[in-house]
Protein backbone atom coordinates (compact mmCIF):
# COMPACT_ATOMS: atom_id res chain seq x y z
CA UNK A 1 0.00 0.00 0.00
CA UNK A 2 1.31 3.29 -0.82
CA UNK A 3 0.91 6.20 1.45
CA UNK A 4 1.79 9.97 2.29
CA UNK A 5 2.82 10.83 5.70
CA UNK A 6 1.54 13.86 6.84
CA UNK A 7 3.59 14.04 9.86
CA UNK A 8 7.18 12.84 10.39
CA UNK A 9 7.09 8.68 11.74
CA UNK A 10 9.92 7.53 13.51
CA UNK A 11 11.62 4.50 11.08
CA UNK A 12 9.35 4.68 8.85
CA UNK A 13 9.98 8.46 6.80
CA UNK A 14 9.57 12.29 7.07
CA UNK A 15 6.80 14.50 6.63
CA UNK A 16 5.65 14.33 2.49
CA UNK A 17 7.38 11.30 2.06
CA UNK A 18 5.46 9.11 -0.41
CA UNK A 19 5.86 5.41 1.05
CA UNK A 20 4.93 1.64 0.61
CA UNK A 21 3.94 -0.02 4.36
CA UNK A 22 1.89 -3.55 4.63
CA UNK A 23 -1.97 -2.93 4.22
CA UNK A 24 -3.25 -3.05 7.72
CA UNK A 25 -0.18 -0.92 9.17
CA UNK A 26 -1.63 1.76 6.82
CA UNK A 27 -5.54 1.27 7.51
CA UNK A 28 -5.38 0.37 11.07
CA UNK A 29 -2.90 2.58 12.33
CA UNK A 30 -1.73 5.69 10.49
CA UNK A 31 -4.49 6.82 8.11
CA UNK A 32 -7.12 6.75 11.64
CA UNK A 33 -4.56 8.82 13.50
CA UNK A 34 -3.59 11.18 11.18
CA UNK A 35 -0.29 9.94 10.37
CA UNK A 36 -0.88 9.30 6.58
CA UNK A 37 -3.07 9.55 3.76
CA UNK A 38 -3.66 7.37 0.63
CA UNK A 39 -1.30 7.91 -2.26
CA UNK A 40 -3.95 7.97 -5.42
CA UNK A 41 -2.54 9.68 -8.40
CA UNK A 42 -4.25 12.90 -7.51
CA UNK A 43 -2.74 13.15 -4.18
CA UNK A 44 0.30 12.40 -5.95
CA UNK A 45 -0.18 15.90 -8.32
CA UNK A 46 -1.27 17.89 -5.51
CA UNK A 47 1.90 16.94 -3.45
CA UNK A 48 4.28 17.42 -5.93
CA UNK A 49 2.70 20.61 -7.10
CA UNK A 50 3.20 21.76 -3.08
CA UNK A 51 6.83 20.65 -3.00
CA UNK A 52 7.64 22.50 -6.25
CA UNK A 53 6.22 26.03 -4.42
CA UNK A 54 7.48 25.30 -1.09
CA UNK A 55 11.35 24.57 -2.97
CA UNK A 56 12.50 28.31 -1.94
CA UNK A 57 11.23 28.43 1.61
CA UNK A 58 12.66 24.70 2.17
CA UNK A 59 16.04 25.82 0.74
CA UNK A 60 16.22 29.02 3.29
CA UNK A 61 15.60 26.96 6.11
CA UNK A 62 17.80 24.41 5.15
CA UNK A 63 20.57 27.14 5.37
CA UNK A 64 19.52 28.48 8.55
CA UNK A 65 20.20 24.86 9.72
CA UNK A 66 23.38 24.47 8.08
CA UNK A 67 24.46 27.77 10.23
CA UNK A 68 22.97 26.33 13.22
CA UNK A 69 25.05 23.21 12.93
CA UNK A 70 28.29 25.46 12.29
CA UNK A 71 27.99 27.00 15.46
CA UNK A 72 26.88 23.66 17.19
CA UNK A 73 29.88 21.85 16.03
CA UNK A 74 31.76 24.87 17.42
CA UNK A 75 30.56 24.61 21.36
CA UNK A 76 32.73 22.57 23.92
CA UNK A 77 29.69 21.32 26.25
CA UNK A 78 30.42 20.02 29.61
CA UNK A 79 27.87 18.16 31.61
CA UNK A 80 29.07 17.44 35.29
CA UNK A 81 27.43 14.59 37.34
CA UNK A 82 27.52 13.23 40.82
CA UNK A 83 30.23 10.18 40.41
CA UNK A 84 32.39 7.77 42.39
CA UNK A 85 35.41 7.24 40.31
CA UNK A 86 33.96 6.80 36.69
CA UNK A 87 30.57 5.25 37.34
CA UNK A 88 28.19 8.33 37.15
CA UNK A 89 25.62 8.32 40.37
CA UNK A 90 22.58 8.17 38.15
CA UNK A 91 22.42 9.22 34.50
CA UNK A 92 23.16 11.44 31.68
CA UNK A 93 20.93 11.43 28.65
CA UNK A 94 19.20 13.67 25.66
CA UNK A 95 17.25 15.45 28.55
CA UNK A 96 20.33 16.65 29.95
CA UNK A 97 21.80 17.68 26.72
CA UNK A 98 19.43 19.27 25.75
CA UNK A 99 19.34 21.96 28.76
CA UNK A 100 22.91 22.75 28.24
CA UNK A 101 22.46 23.42 24.56
CA UNK A 102 19.29 25.59 26.03
CA UNK A 103 21.62 27.37 28.26
CA UNK A 104 24.42 28.21 25.87
CA UNK A 105 21.63 29.71 23.30
CA UNK A 106 20.90 26.98 20.81
CA UNK A 107 17.23 25.56 21.64
CA UNK A 108 17.02 22.19 20.11
CA UNK A 109 13.82 20.16 21.09
CA UNK A 110 15.31 17.19 23.34
CA UNK A 111 13.34 14.21 20.50
CA UNK A 112 15.64 15.49 17.76
CA UNK A 113 19.19 14.43 20.27
CA UNK A 114 20.07 10.87 20.08
CA UNK A 115 22.60 10.04 22.51
CA UNK A 116 21.67 6.81 24.64
CA UNK A 117 21.86 6.50 28.31
CA UNK A 118 25.31 7.69 29.42
CA UNK A 119 26.27 6.10 32.66
CA UNK A 120 30.21 6.63 32.88
CA UNK A 121 32.57 10.19 32.58
CA UNK A 122 34.34 10.42 29.64
CA UNK A 123 34.24 12.10 25.89
CA UNK A 124 30.78 11.21 24.02
CA UNK A 125 28.92 12.67 20.81
CA UNK A 126 25.45 12.83 20.09
CA UNK A 127 23.86 13.23 16.88
CA UNK A 128 21.52 16.12 16.71
CA UNK A 129 18.66 16.61 13.49
CA UNK A 130 17.80 20.23 13.04
CA UNK A 131 16.50 19.35 9.68
CA UNK A 132 15.35 16.63 7.61
CA UNK A 133 18.84 16.81 5.90
CA UNK A 134 21.00 18.56 8.48
CA UNK A 135 22.58 15.50 10.99
CA UNK A 136 25.35 17.42 12.99
CA UNK A 137 27.13 15.45 15.63
CA UNK A 138 28.20 17.20 18.84
CA UNK A 139 30.68 16.24 21.17
CA UNK A 140 30.70 16.45 24.76
CA UNK A 141 32.16 15.68 28.07
CA UNK A 142 31.09 14.08 31.38
CA UNK A 143 32.92 15.21 34.19
CA UNK A 144 32.83 13.91 37.96
CA UNK A 145 31.13 16.89 40.09
CA UNK A 146 33.73 18.30 42.39
CA UNK A 147 32.77 18.59 46.15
Amino acid sequence: MEIILKKDVANLGFKDDVVNVKNGYGRNFLIPQGFASLATSSAKKVLAENLKQRAHKEAKIVDDAKKLAESIKALDIKLTAKAGGEKLFGSISNIDIANALQTAGHPVERKFITSGIVKRTGKYTASVRLHRDVIVELPYEIVAEQV
